[in-house]
């Protein structure tokens, strides 16, 4: 990506763009020279597009070097173009889409890299020591987040090597069509998060006993050990349930909790963090509150990032259907093969399908935010999000709640919520999350470190304490792609390692899980 900047203060990303969008945080003034010949004539905010030539109805509207929408009336030269004066173009036809035809870009390994890391039995890494205790059903939740606040207070103090417990509530497990197709989503997605590498293959589960849900579906392949109230409990329990009739009373079943609980911890405090090459990283990419800078600094430093991990030998995942699908011809030709050109456009028609069941479409994306911030449709918005891909070969395409499978780029399919994405990616095994924001968001995870880039140098002054990383350098010229990008990725090292903590953790931000679940609620 190459930019073009003017006295202006405007970005102008592709040759063949007709628009640009104002640097300046106070936007610019009515009269404010932007190129030669182009003046405006009404004020137009920071992060908004100002057209560079003139339109007349139904010209293109184009950004990124693409369409991302048609004039709805005649646009003058040096005038706001958004939402009010653009319609939005036809998505891409999943079937005419070119399958696996980019050659791979030549990039040579990167050696040499390492983060300390807790190395699991699986071969798997932690950059935290967790217990993380899942619930099969809702109703244990409030017992979970009571217990959880005892072991913190009573038991972790005992435990130096163990970063925290958390409890992995949800608000499934009952009341729903657990047998329909769709319900496979949420179901493996539970199955999945307590294999994250940061929960050191320690699988402790807290049943109510009667739920759809029954905890032995969470185990897969694991033996079923269930918790007694006796002196002789089993060591290696993984499941108690409250309705266990030898509990008298709430405080009993604390104290088995509590017990189970210590179990776990002794295990989890054997953990050493040891030297680990990048390749064990597992990367996720978000973004969130996105403005019209997301697409030019963050994302673009993000994607780079992505390479770097992917040349390391590491793992890195980028989702978000919605604000990818206007977008998916320039991703198909980059799949490692036709297979996984045809998965990613399997993702696409689902949630198309999807959608249309939920009388909704893409226009419902984006959100009164990040048109405040610029970004005037979906179209815009998904050619600015899919840069954090990088520009690294998709390996391959993992369905919502599914493990990641293979080293290198891959697409893990989730809905745009920040909060459902980010725990469908805890499910595929991210054991560390870069999360870029225009808008700005708190946003954080308890399992995994959250980083935050932020895409403009306004927000990371104003939010100096909860972002960890300024990009807004590159839209002013102080800093390059690259250079932001390599900040990153020695950030992103500095972290797994522990060496460094993401703000979110330092202030202890951190949102619940969200669960996907596109089957029926009974």
């Amino acid at each position: 990506m190459t930019q073009t900047m003017t006295s202006a203060r405007v970005i102008k990303v592709h040759p063949s763009d007709n628009v640009a969008i104002v640097i300046e945080h106070g936007g610019l003034a009515e009269g404010a020279l932007v190129e030669e010949g182009c003046i405006t004539t009404m004020p137009i905010p920071q992060g908004h597009k100002v057209a560079l030539v003139d339109l007349a109805e139904g010209d293109q509207v184009v950004r990124y070097g693409e369409v991302i929408g048609n004039a709805e009336t005649a646009i003058s030269r040096g005038s706001h173009v958004n939402e009010t004066n653009m319609r939005m173009p036809v998505a891409p036809a999943l079937d005419e889409l070119p399958l696996a035809t980019r050659q791979a870009p030549v990039a040579e390994p990167l050696c040499g890299y390492t983060f300390e890391g807790f190395r699991n039995p699986d071969g798997s890494v932690g950059t935290k020591n967790v217990l993380g205790i899942s619930t099969s059903v809702q109703c244990v939740a409030g017992t979970v987040d009571y217990v959880v606040q005892r072991i913190r207070r009573e038991l972790l103090p005992r435990f130096p090597n163990v970063d925290d417990v958390v409890g992995l509530n949800h608000s499934y497990g009952c009341g729903v069509a657990i047998n329909a197709p769709a319900a496979i989503v949420p179901i493996r997605t539970l199955k999945n998060i307590a294999l994250n590498p940061n929960f050191g293959n320690e699988v402790m589960i807290i049943g109510l006993g009667c739920e759809k849900l029954q905890p032995s579906t969470l185990l897969d392949d694991r033996p079923v050990k269930i918790y007694e109230n006796t002196e002789a409990a089993d060591p290696e329990a993984n499941v108690l349930s409250l309705q266990d009739e030898s509990f008298q009373g709430f405080g009993e079943m604390v104290a088995g909790i509590l017990d189970m609980a210590e179990r776990h911890l002794e295990r989890l405090n054997r953990r050493q963090r040891e030297t680990c090459p990048a390749s064990d990283l597992v990367v996720g990419m978000q973004c969130g509150g996105s403005d019209a800078f997301s697409g030019v600094t963050a994302n673009p430093a993000v994607g780079f990032a992505t390479d770097l991990i992917v040349r390391a030998g590491g793992s890195v995942m980028f989702s978000e259907v919605t604000e990818v699908r206007d977008a998916i011809h320039l991703l198909t030709p980059r799949a490692i093969n036709e297979d996984v050109g045809r998965a990613l456009i399997e993702q696409m028609a689902w949630y198309d399908d999807y959608l249309s069941q939920g009388q909704a479409d893409r226009s419902a994306n984006p959100s009164p935010g990040n048109k405040k911030g610029g970004l005037s449709n979906v179209v815009e918005k998904a050619l600015g999000s899919v840069i954090k891909s990088g520009n690294s070969p998709i390996v391959d395409v993992i369905g919502p709640g599914e493990r990641l499978r293979r080293k290198g780029l891959t697409f893990a399919a989730t809905p745009a919520s920040d909060f459902i994405c980010g725990t469908l990616q805890l499910a595929a095994g991210m054991n560390l999350q870069v999360f870029t924001t225009g808008r700005g968001t708190p946003y954080g995870l308890a399992m995994v470190p959250v980083l935050k880039v932020a895409t403009n140098s306004h927000l990371g002054r104003r939010w100096h304490d909860i972002i960890d990383l300024d990009a807004g350098s590159i839209a002013t010229g102080d800093a390059s792609i690259e250079e932001v990008g390599w900040e990153l990725f020695h950030l992103i090292l500095d972290v797994a390692s522990g060496r460094k903590q993401a703000a979110a953790d330092r202030l202890g931000i951190h949102n619940d899980l969200v669960l996907f679940n596109p089957a029926p609620v009974t």
